[in-house]
């Protein structure tokens, strides 16, 4: 508990401390000077609604819910534009990287019962992570890039795992000779389980030492894989058992295999469905061996409404404890703000304004010309969704579309008028 303690700074997170360990509801509400006003929520009805007869998505879902009941619950257009059925809160959407925070959320439960720490080295878990290099990219004199290995100035952690700092990139995001191997690896051929993905990873090179760069990648797969070898049971398995099964998160899986639930699933518009330019959307319904703790599961909006507010309330959820309110203040605090020396990449997500924690983008200064809240979390996925978590507000908000191509736009033009329809 005391390392918590130092790491948690600043004035910004002690508030959020305090609020989450002495705070309940009835206190965060008396803390609250905002709320919705009507025609500023008309404002974003009619936002979406254009959106879609532009043709930029098929449908959407948006919630914002605060002080534990929904203010704003409105779903638009359809599904699918193939089938025309009618988007409907029970609409099955991919999550992509919002399955981070659930993976995160997992690993802390085993956090606070001592079976994992913060500080372990990754290698006590997997121990493949010893011998891993950093790749070193030099220039000749004719401009071409070599790779040349260097050893590890520090053991990945399990912290590095959770905030990013690992060296594990995605690689399709561009970038030198590492990414590039990541990228052409093909780690994801012939089915591996967890256990084999994690072990194509380790044959790689590190793209930078540990701890020294945010670098958005594999991370949090890796960690679903920690957490699979020290429950003894697939990640699946261990998340229904001690997270989703008692929220109530009943639809949240890693793939669809029920035949009658796929109508179902929401689908972009047909000339949108690249994440990359060297991959597609996936199709949930083709069951893998391979459960991404980092990207991989699929989810309705209540489901991750219920995940949101146990987040929002400190940790429990209808009278049922998850995580103590100091872990919560812990994760949703800055981990490479500027004391700890970690630099940014050039596709650093969380945006200037944000550090990131243990799993969530965290707000650390004000937007020039908002009033938006410092302590908000949050995170999205590359499919089209993202939730945010408001403590100041009481307040959190989800969207769940799939829109691959209009998602950081949308977004961003959502939260603004989301928060201009607080005042701010």
């Amino acid at each position: 508990m005391k390392r918590w303690k130092i790491e948690i700074g600043g004035r910004r997170a002690l508030v959020a401390a305090l609020m989450l360990l002495f705070g309940a509801v009835d206190a965060r509400a008396s803390y609250v000077a905002h709320h919705f006003s009507p025609e500023g929520l008309a404002k974003v009805s009619d936002y979406i609604r254009n959106e879609i007869a532009a043709g930029k998505l098929a449908g959407a879902i948006l919630l914002l819910q605060q002080h534990g009941k929904p203010v704003y619950s409105e779903n638009f257009g359809v599904r699918d534009v193939a089938t025309e059925l009618s988007m409907s809160a029970d609409t099955i959407f991919r999550l992509y990287s919002m399955s981070k925070p659930i993976t995160s959320v997992t690993a802390m439960m085993l956090v606070e019962e001592g079976k994992l720490a913060l500080s372990d080295p990754v290698s006590k878990y997997i121990p493949a992570f010893a011998d891993m290099k950093v790749g070193v990219e030099k220039r000749g004199e004719d401009g071409k890039a070599t790779l040349t290995l260097a050893p590890l100035k520090r053991p990945v952690t399990i912290e590095d795992l959770m905030r990013h700092t690992a060296g594990l990139p995605y690689g399709y995001f561009g970038g030198g000779v590492v990414n590039k191997d990541y990228a052409q690896a093909g780690l994801f051929n012939n089915d591996p389980d967890n256990a084999e993905f994690v072990a194509r990873l380790t044959a790689l090179p590190l793209a930078e030492q540990p701890g020294t760069l945010w670098d958005y990648g594999h991370s949090t797969d890796v960690l679903g894989r920690i957490i699979e070898i020290i429950s003894g049971k697939s990640l699946l398995a261990f998340e229904k058992e001690r997270l989703l099964e008692p929220l109530g998160m009943h639809e949240t899986e890693f793939y669809v295999t029920d035949p009658a639930k796929w109508p179902r699933i929401a689908e972009p518009m047909p000339n949108d469905r690249m994440l990359s330019p060297v991959a597609q959307i996936r199709d949930p319904r083709q069951p893998l061996k391979w459960q991404s703790g980092g990207g991989g599961m699929v989810g309705t909006i209540g489901d991750y409404a219920r995940f949101s507010q146990m987040l929002l309330n400190g940790g429990i959820y209808d009278g049922r404890r998850y995580l103590k309110p100091e872990t919560v203040a812990l994760m949703t605090s800055d981990h490479v703000g500027p004391e700890t020396g970690v630099e940014r990449d050039k596709n650093y997500y969380p945006g200037p304004n944000s550090g990131f924690g243990l799993g969530f983008a965290v707000r650390t200064s004000v937007p020039e010309y908002t009033s938006w809240p410092l302590g908000e979390y949050r995170w999205d996925g590359v499919g089209g969704t993202f939730f945010f978590v408001d403590p100041e507000d009481d307040l959190f908000g989800i969207f769940m579309a799939q829109t691959p191509s209009q998602r950081g736009r949308i977004q961003l033009e959502l939260k603004t008028l989301i928060y201009k329809a607080m005042g701010r």
